[in-house]
């Protein structure tokens, strides 16, 4: 007997299932706000990150996904569409202390307490307070794009040795020029393609991975380009809830000062 009929009675069923998928769209999360999300972050697993104790797989080096758990091989790296960019000064209680969320989260232009850069470990404490340290971060909102063709959206925040790494990325992404009916134009941030893998760095201090990135090519599909424009849009407006955590953030044992 072929088995034929029956491959094509389950690609009948697939096709049915996803049309009420459509259908239904959205349905069971009238009531979410953007409050009841998290917002992924990817991070580089150093250090005595816990994951690399769970996770059999995981390796120093890889790169994580918090909030579905995904490891992508380090040295292979994804592919990322940067939406949106943030500049913040995070005040952190000691490690192991606290709540595991920050005290404070300033903006540039904000009025922060005065600090004092411990030669250490060189973090900046907090003047007159309780062991409490400020970091400055970069915040690069992102969309990935997997290799099963599905995209979702995450937050790469660097600090520390990165913070050069960032500068480096947002001048590529300013140097883009192209040209328009009017002359040439800068793209926006969303309108390119970023290869992002970690590589492995190192001083006379010691060594640790770090991030590396490079420009692959322009976005070319309006639905991928239109996606990228709405996260940002959700941005700029003040729509995004960042959580930062002890979880979401980098171990940096591994780093050197």
């Amino acid at each position: 007997m072929s088995k034929a009929p029956v491959v094509k009675e389950e690609k009948a069923v697939a096709v049915t299932v996803s049309s009420m998928f459509e259908e239904d769209a959205g349905k069971g999360m009238e009531n979410m706000g953007q409050e009841d999300l998290a917002l992924p972050f990817l991070k580089v697993l150093s250090g005595n990150d816990p994951v690399l104790d769970e996770n059999d797989k995981a390796r120093k080096g890889d790169i994580y996904n918090t909030v579905t758990g995904q490891l992508y091989k380090g040295s292979d790296g994804i592919n990322v569409i940067p939406c949106a960019y943030q500049r913040r000064f995070i005040e952190w209680s000691p490690r192991g202390e606290g709540s595991g969320a920050p005290i404070n989260i300033f903006e540039p232009n904000q009025e922060r307490p005065k600090t004092e850069r411990s030669p250490d470990d060189n973090k900046e404490y907090v003047v007159g307070g309780t062991g409490s340290y400020i970091e400055e971060t970069h915040q690069h909102f992102v969309v990935v794009q997997n290799e099963d063709g599905s995209a979702e959206t995450a937050l790469i925040a660097m600090k520390s040795t990165q913070l050069k790494k960032s500068r480096k990325w947002n001048s590529m992404m300013q140097s883009v020029q192209m040209q328009g009916a009017n002359g040439p134009f800068t793209p926006p941030r969303y309108s390119h393609v970023y290869h992002i893998k970690t590589i492995k760095e190192e001083n006379s201090k010691g060594s640790w991975h770090g991030w590396e990135m490079s420009r692959v090519k322009q976005v070319d599909s309006v639905g991928t380009y239109t996606q990228c424009k709405s996260f940002a849009e959700s941005i700029t407006a003040g729509d995004v809830v960042v959580k930062h955590s002890d979880e979401s953030a980098e171990t940096n044992s591994d780093i050197p000062f």
